[in-house]
């Protein structure tokens, strides 16, 4: 629990609440019910180990917070995320009502855990340790089912390390839901384009195949798609987006639009996480992403 000023309201609520939500409780020292609710609040944030942060304005002696938050009666609860009021209740609440507030906005043990693991696994691969992040994306998916990002990491990873069986494991609880989320979309794609491409005993013979159709009528889509699958199932991405780019110029609806969307789901695929930069500031794009989000565009604006 920490007092707050409007000396340093910015930094330990509203910087603070971009990260964790921030509960601030208006109070008064002369408060009876401020007296009642203040220890439950600070056993409470004992007990959520970090998943919010407490702090406390005394409404007399910060009035010009109080009025900035418009509070007419104490005890007063704002909590904040992002930087922006989300929710509140006056009075002292029973531990119980006060809980359930906190549980509709305060990410769960298992959410918490899932992104701590995560980004243990990002550090992992930063440093070559392909086990060891293999170890924490599983970890962090057992912690947290509904963490799609963490579920799309590890299912890239398997895929990555060959282990297609595995990734399909992996993506099962997920496949019901992959058509409306397109990341997990994007691995269905892939995945199946994998699939397709098992069963080409000669990968060498059938991508010359194609390029031959190809070179015949450069208006033959469904060998450019054919060749981009192959190209896209043996990790060779910018030459897959390149025939899908020969497509959408042409015809952009092609097939209900499968160019664009077997483009997407590249682009996904091989874009790396996004580091961590400081508060405000863009984090860099990969440039290989970078250079084929523009020419997506360009292809399907035109």
């Amino acid at each position: 629990m920490i007092d707050v000023t409007i000396a340093n309201f910015e930094a330990e609520v509203i910087e603070a609440s971009m990260h964790t939500p921030v509960l601030v409780d208006f109070w008064a020292p002369w408060c009876g019910p401020c007296k009642v609710i203040g220890p439950i609040l600070e056993k409470l944030e004992i007990e959520y180990a970090g998943r919010f942060k407490l702090v406390k304005i005394d409404s007399d002696q910060e009035q010009q917070l109080a009025a900035a938050f418009g509070i007419r009666s104490i005890p007063t609860c704002v909590l904040l995320k992002n930087g922006q009021p989300v929710d509140g209740f006056m009075g002292a609440l029973p531990e119980g009502q006060l809980k359930a507030f906190l549980d509709k906005h305060v990410p769960s043990v298992g959410e918490v855990e899932a992104e701590e693991e995560e980004a243990a696994a990002q550090e992992a691969l930063a440093d070559g340790d392909v086990e060891a992040a293999l170890e924490r994306l599983q970890q962090a998916v057992k912690a947290d089912p509904a963490n799609d990002d963490a579920r799309f990491d590890l299912v890239k990873l398997l895929l990555e390390l060959g282990r297609d069986d595995d990734a399909k494991v992996a993506f099962a609880p997920v496949i019901a839901k992959a058509d409306g989320v397109r990341r997990l979309d994007s691995l269905k794609r892939w995945m199946a384009a994998r699939d397709e491409q098992a069963t080409v005993a000669d990968p060498n013979a059938r991508m010359a195949e194609l390029q031959a159709a190809i070179a015949a009528n450069k208006r033959d889509f469904a060998a450019r798609h054919a060749l981009a699958q192959l190209l896209f199932a043996h990790g060779q991405w910018t030459a897959a987006m390149d025939e899908l780019l020969e497509i959408l110029m042409r015809d952009k609806a092609w097939n209900e639009e499968l160019a664009r969307k077997t483009y997407i789901a590249i682009l996904d695929v091989i874009e790396p996480p996004k580091p961590k930069v400081a508060e405000g500031q863009v984090p860099p794009e990969d440039p290989t992403v970078a250079t084929y989000r523009r020419r997506l565009s360009s292809a399907v604006l035109s």
